[in-house]
């Protein structure tokens, strides 16, 4: 490698690389290669340096040691042992191992770490006669392996710690923004350009002013990490003391150099959150370009000034409780922006689109942004007369003159007179009567009981390649038809937008028990929600698949891994099964599932609930031996979830996965393995020691035959 070159890798929230590559090009990088979470570029110590000091929308700067052959643990120690460990850490270094990815050979990150720190350990021992101390807080050097495929990439983390964790922070209020992401957002949304054209920026929600705070850095041109304690660098036997010492001095001269301006507006409801912005806009060093004040959203006056941007996160009902206002407090906000603010532009952050509809105002431009595990919409707006939404009323008074709206209530009504006799015949109220038959209306819609109806209405996500306005005419379209053609109040009808769910989105818990409701399906009871989770809480695809459980249990000792809430195990109680072993990662699920066992009288001690990682938990019961009769494995697509280990792939990982429950499973007894992965293969190859049967299209309900690939789903047996 040449010695002034060199190659980094900067992570990201997911949908804040695109912005991550503009800031490390201004850095002087080249090369910048963007992914959906992470950016490789090429580099000097300098702008790897400058990386750690300005980034704003940065996660962690990784500078590459290269890759490694990851095909086996043995290699990747071999590998790792290779490399001269003499020019990266000084004699009396202490030392931290840290690991992503993972892979067959490297299944769990920890196990990932403990492998690097052996071999780079005892490389040390070998060419020294020491090995390094192990520090895992705050260590000289900190070292990164990220096993992704068939390769693991090795680095020195240069900023130690997240960079997101700027350290003015007091307090994070109820649900906090990450610093990057709120600074991606801003930057996104143009305020950099706002302020030069002597703009001003103003959040009428404020929270704990993140916002605020980082605008406030924005306009101040402060580094962000100017005043940062620690990072992974400093210890590392290739830091340039002089050349980073340099960088800083002329980070306080641009920030000493610029003049202040009171342009950086917050308001919030709440006294605390009030006084939050304000301590935190303190710490920051950026307390004189904040005004906050105490004021509800309509009391909010528009600020002198034609030019302007309107930042806000409004509550959407992720991991605080959600209220039943918030549609109502969205309309609220859009009426604000179009009465009160005509002329700027605005930048709303939300975790829950459909919230947004309420709104009524079209959004220029929409950005998809993580924050965390909780993926979120940027909706861009320019607040004028174009960009003002018709009225739902309005949509709904004119909807039967619309040739396309027409045809979907055709469609829809249809399906209905010929579903809703056969689901009464089955005794089934619960049950699908739309699937995206027409594909410009792409909604799932699920009917949900018989005396009190609820309609449950996904709308699959369009592409990008759909005008996204189109798509919102159509989405009012059909909403507006709902009521009528189902016969049901709008209060009955729920909304969400469907789309493939990643990391620990699952787990996630959107709200508290109020807004249950008991449903009934093959004699049996089940609570579902309809408003508050990524889902209801009983897929009803999967109806016939109980039916079978429930057949097959008698007398045997069930297990449900990755249980959700618990419909299978109830189920398989029903049927007679002698005890039921329930695993999951959520504690949110697992009382789900007690109080669906609850519900149809099955409190005993027979029916046990583990909270854990189904992987990790097959592993430590693998010495147990056998002892059930019937399994049933339902695992997630994908999972990074970061109360678990390491990274789940069903396609990948699936013969392990059943190997594992293989082990716990009487000769005679039933693996029953499904998955909803559309492009499932199983590797019979690898299972070609075992019975492997596949039943998913007996397993398909009348209602689900339209998508007949909505899950896979296998009998596997010992031969």
């Amino acid at each position: 490698m040449n010695d002034n070159v060199r190659y980094w890798i900067a992570t990201a929230p997911v949908g804040a690389a695109s912005v991550l590559a503009e800031e490390l090009a201004q850095f002087g990088a080249y090369d910048v290669r963007e992914r959906s979470h992470d950016v490789k570029f090429q580099g000097t110590l300098e702008v790897g340096y400058r990386a750690c000091l300005w980034s704003r929308t940065a996660t962690r700067v990784l500078l590459s040691l290269g890759s490694i052959d990851a095909g086996s643990s043995k290699g990747v120690y071999e590998a790792v042992k290779r490399i001269d460990w003499r020019e990266h850490l000084g004699p009396g270094a202490t030392l931290a191992c840290d690991c992503s990815g993972g892979n067959e050979s490297i299944r769990h990150t920890i196990y990932g770490s403990q492998l690097l720190k052996d071999a780079v350990c005892d490389n040390l021992r070998d060419s020294t006669g020491e090995r390094p101390n192990i520090k895992p807080e705050r260590p000289d050097v900190l070292l990164h392996l990220h096993v992704e495929g068939p390769t693991a990439l090795l680095s020195v983390d240069f900023s130690g710690e997240s960079l997101h964790r700027r350290g003015y922070r007091s307090e994070g209020g109820r649900a906090p923004l990450k610093e990057n992401v709120a600074a991606a957002v801003l930057l996104r949304a143009g305020w950099p350009a706002v302020f030069e054209r002597g703009g001003m920026l103003l959040d009428p929600m404020c929270g704990s002013g993140t916002f605020l705070t980082e605008g406030a850095l924005i306009a101040a041109d402060s580094a962000p990490a100017l005043d940062r304690e620690y990072f992974g660098f400093t210890g590392w036997r290739g830091h340039d003391a002089e050349l980073w010492e340099r960088l800083r001095q002329e980070a306080r001269a641009r920030r000493a150099g610029r003049t202040v301006r009171r342009c950086i507006l917050g308001s919030d409801a709440d006294p605390d959150a009030v006084r939050m912005t304000i301590a935190n806009g303190e710490h920051a060093g950026v307390a004189d370009w904040l005004h906050v004040e105490k004021r509800s959203l309509g009391e909010i006056v528009r600020p002198k000034g034609e030019v302007g941007l309107v930042v806000a996160n409004p509550p959407y009902g992720e991991r605080i409780a959600a209220e039943s206002g918030l549609p109502a407090l969205y309309s609220e906000l859009g009426s604000t922006l179009r009465d009160r603010f005509r002329g700027w532009q605005a930048a709303i952050l939300t975790g829950n689109p459909p919230l947004a509809r309420n709104l009524g105002i079209y959004a220029k431009r929409t950005h998809r942004f993580y924050n965390g595990t909780i993926e979120c919409r940027l909706l861009r707006f320019e607040l004028d007369e174009a960009s003002e939404q018709r009225p739902a009323e309005a949509v709904r008074a004119d909807w039967s003159s619309r040739p396309g709206a027409q045809m979907f209530a055709n469609r829809l009504r249809k399906n209905l007179q010929r579903l809703d006799p056969w689901a009464e015949r089955e005794h089934i109220d619960c049950f699908r009567v739309y699937d995206a038959d027409m594909p410009e209306y792409a909604f799932a819609i699920d009917l949900y009981g018989r005396v009190a109806r609820h309609a449950y209405v996904q709308e699959y996500a369009p592409p990008k390649t759909v005008d996204q306005e189109s798509a919102g005419e159509r989405r009012r379209e059909a909403l507006a038809v709902l009521p009528e053609v189902l016969a049901l109040p709008i209060t009955h009808i729920h909304s969400r937008v469907r789309k493939p769910q990643k990391g620990s989105e699952q787990y996630e818990k959107r709200d508290a028990k109020a807004e249950r409701h008991a449903v009934q399906e093959g004699g049996l009871k089940f609570w579902v929600n309809y408003r508050d989770y990524l889902d209801t809480g009983l897929f009803l695809d999967h109806r016939i698949v109980r039916a079978r459980l429930r057949e097959w249990a008698k007398g045997a000792d069930f297990l449900n891994l990755f249980c959700y809430t618990g419909s299978a195990t109830v189920y398989a109680a029903a049927g007679g099964a002698r005890s039921t072993t329930s695993v999951d990662l959520s504690n949110t699920y697992l009382d789900w599932a007690h109080e669906n066992l609850l519900l149809n009288g099955f409190g005993g001690s027979e029916h046990e609930l583990y909270r854990a990682d189904c992987l990790q938990w097959l592993e430590e019961q693998e010495p147990k031996g056998p002892r059930f009769d019937l399994i049933f494995v339902d695992p997630p697509t994908f999972s990074n979830s970061k109360r678990m280990e390491g990274v789940l792939d069903v396609q990948r990982d699936h013969v392990g996965m059943i190997r594992r429950s293989l082990k716990l499973l009487r000769p005679s007894g039933r693996l029953v393995f499904s998955t909803n992965y559309t492009r499932f293969k199983v590797d019979n190859e690898a299972l070609a020691d075992v019975a492997v049967e596949d039943i998913s299209a007996k397993t398909i309900p009348k209602d689900f035959e339209r998508h007949a690939r909505i899950h896979r789903c296998f009998v596997i047996r010992c031969k």
